[in-house]
């Protein structure tokens, strides 16, 4: 046997040539008996524990947009849940339907902590994810809840919000808000325009929060989601759909600034 077939073999044995990112749908219920799904994911060349990043869904539900979120994270090297805030892991392209969705899913503030505990919880329980370092992740919808779990003192390491929902269920206050906290927002989102960015900054200065405001420029609302433009004009009908716009250079550079502020909050090298 040559020197390297011989070291392929021996990779073979150890399964390191074969070492992939590993997803599976977990089944859980809410506080209230409500069936959720979670999608789970890690990466199973990495060894032991490692810092676990709940992600949660835009307006649409737990779509396959938030399941790929949780792989890429996976792939960074965190234990990565897309957690289900709508129950039986609804999603919907249609924007009546979101809305609908969305006005449920926030029509009670402590029941929606409950819905986001939960699904923090089933994080922590996998064997991968290394339970004192923890954060959460969320886009449009899905950045409200992260923001609001943060508002509320969830004991969570870092928080970040792609082109999230930025008004306040209840304003933070001095000492309440433990994590870092990134929100990334677009230049030209008009769903939620700069006012609620200026309001949001004055609400988390008064509580002395350790935030970063970053604002992507010529971005439109969704502009992590490549899927946007498309969710924007079609299978609407004659309803005009909302105004929603993917940006490469603003996905890239957003994740990027998530990733640091991990490195930070994790401290890691």
């Amino acid at each position: 046997m040559s020197r390297i077939a011989l070291l392929f073999a021996l990779l073979l044995g150890s399964g390191l040539a074969q070492a992939e990112i590993k997803t599976s749908e977990i089944p859980y219920k809410g506080p209230d008996g409500t069936a959720l799904i979670g999608y789970y994911a890690y990466d199973d060349a990495i060894a032991g524990k490692r810092p676990g990043v709940v992600v949660v869904h835009e307006w649409w539900g737990l779509n396959d947009y938030a399941k790929r979120r949780a792989r890429d994270l996976a792939a960074l090297g965190y234990s990565a849940l897309a957690i289900d805030m709508y129950g039986d892991g609804k999603n919907t392209e249609h924007p009546a339907d979101a809305q609908g969705f969305m006005e449920a899913a926030l029509a009670s503030a402590p029941a929606a902590k409950a819905r986001f505990l939960a699904g923090l919880d089933l994080l922590k329980a996998q064997p991968q994810t290394d339970a004192s370092k923890l954060a959460a992740i969320g886009y449009c919808f899905g950045g409200k809840v992260v923001l609001d779990m943060a508002r509320a003192g969830v004991p969570l390491a870092a928080v970040v919000s792609f082109h999230g929902v930025l008004a306040a269920t209840s304003a933070a206050k001095p000492g309440d808000i433990k994590a870092k906290v990134l929100v990334e927002h677009g230049e030209k989102d008009t769903l939620v325009p700069m006012a609620s960015v200026n309001s949001f900054k004055e609400e988390f200065d008064n509580a002395k929060a350790d935030y970063r405001v970053v604002v992507q420029p010529n971005a439109k609302h969704s502009f992590t989601n490549p899927d946007a433009d498309r969710l924007s004009h079609a299978g609407h009908g004659s309803e005009k759909g909302p105004d929603l716009g993917y940006s490469k250079v603003a996905d890239e550079n957003s994740w990027n600034d998530m990733q640091e502020l991990f490195k930070e909050a994790f401290a890691q090298p």
